[in-house]
């Protein structure tokens, strides 16, 4: 009982820890960033989405370089689920805010994201990763990144956009570009001077050390925890580490429930515009399979292990996530507030499926 106890104390620890330092390092690397001279668009096109999925992307760096294969890819597919399944889901559901998303921007991440599904479908064979996979993964991080980049190019000398949203009313179809992404709201930096310079600096590091330690933490935690109990890492990679990783944004989906103290660092921290929460959810779901897996891979030095639990749920899930917030985008124009609801409904199933019917090998 006192282990389980420890356990759980160093798994609270480390969710607190790789919140702050993913969102202490986010803030002070974009702040580095236009010291260095990059344009906002380019910073948004990068090093905002690649900030989101920090957390997912550590641990399973570090879950890979000690072989612990299972929690590398439990972390990054079942991270991309529960981001779909309950941030983005609730943020379509939310009748306060409506969530609001560029169009063909959207519906282009999510054919991208269905694309790194069907690699994985097709390139796991007898339960190992491909080199060809790996591969072809790493080429659609590529187009992820030229497609950001381009997209945040557009709205910054474009002239109009077209806009989907949830809202009830009958919003217009077309948005002034500068009403919508990074042009509209310019982060307000510190003035450039050398102090400012290294505690930025001191920020990045401080953030990324930060964050490590909450990975280890997390990481220690759910392998204790699977031996403690005999059951396989993949059920707490698929629930206690993607549900405490989705925290944070969820808290801010729900425009911050949980008290002042998280609103008031979440704000001072923040590095993406609010209104592009969704998109950046689903920004963050892509990484975690373009950029997690091939780091896992590249890290683990063999074919990557991919159970088959997480051939059984997770890709089939994210899959039809993705299908779900493609279609009424790519042939209605429309984001509807159902599309949340039956994400949340996929994503109950898989959480249900994960606990009570864990596939072995995963």
């Amino acid at each position: 009982m006192k282990i389980l106890a420890a356990t759980l104390l160093v798994y609270a620890a480390g969710l607190l820890l790789t919140a702050v330092g993913s969102r202490l390092a986010g803030r002070c690397t974009t702040w580095c960033c236009a010291l260095l001279g990059l344009p906002m668009w380019v910073v948004g096109g990068t090093v905002a989405p690649l900030c989101l999925a920090l957390p997912q992307l550590m641990l399973a760096f570090l879950a890979a370089g000690m072989s612990v294969t299972a929690l590398a890819v439990g972390t990054a597919l079942a991270g991309a689920v529960t981001n779909l399944g309950l941030a983005l889901a609730v943020c379509l559901l939310n009748r306060h805010r409506p969530a609001v998303a560029e169009r063909d921007e959207f519906c282009r991440k999510c054919v991208l994201l269905l694309a790194a599904c069907g690699v994985l479908v097709l390139f796991v064979r007898d339960g190992e990763l491909s080199y060809t996979g790996t591969g072809l993964l790493m080429l659609l991080f590529v187009l992820f990144v030229l497609m950001s980049i381009a997209f945040q190019h557009e709205f910054t000398y474009g002239d109009m956009i077209e806009a989907v949203s949830t809202s009830e009313e009958a919003p217009s179809p077309r948005l002034a570009a500068q009403d919508y992404g990074y042009t509209a709201h310019t982060m307000a930096f510190p003035v450039m001077n050398l102090h400012n310079s290294l505690k930025n600096l001191a920020g990045v590091v401080g953030g990324l050390a930060l964050l490590a330690a909450g990975a280890q933490a997390l990481l220690y935690s759910a392998t204790t925890l699977a031996n403690l109990t005999g059951t396989i890492q993949a059920l707490w990679a698929a629930s206690l580490i993607s549900l405490g990783f989705c925290i944070p944004l969820l808290v801010e989906a729900l425009e911050h429930p949980l008290g002042s103290v998280w609103k008031w660092f979440a704000v001072r921290c923040r590095y993406y515009p609010p209104d592009s929460l969704p998109i950046q959810l689903l920004n963050s779901a892509i990484l975690n399979l373009t950029l997690a897996l091939p780091i896992s891979s590249l890290m683990y030095r063999h074919k990557l292990p991919v159970g088959a639990q997480f051939r059984s749920y997770e890709v089939p899930v994210c899959a039809a996530m993705a299908l779900i917030l493609l279609l009424p985008p790519l042939r209605r124009h429309k984001l509807k507030r159902w599309q949340g609801g039956l994400c949340m409904v996929l994503y109950a199933l898989y959480l249900a499926a994960a606990l009570f019917v864990p596939r072995a090998g995963a």
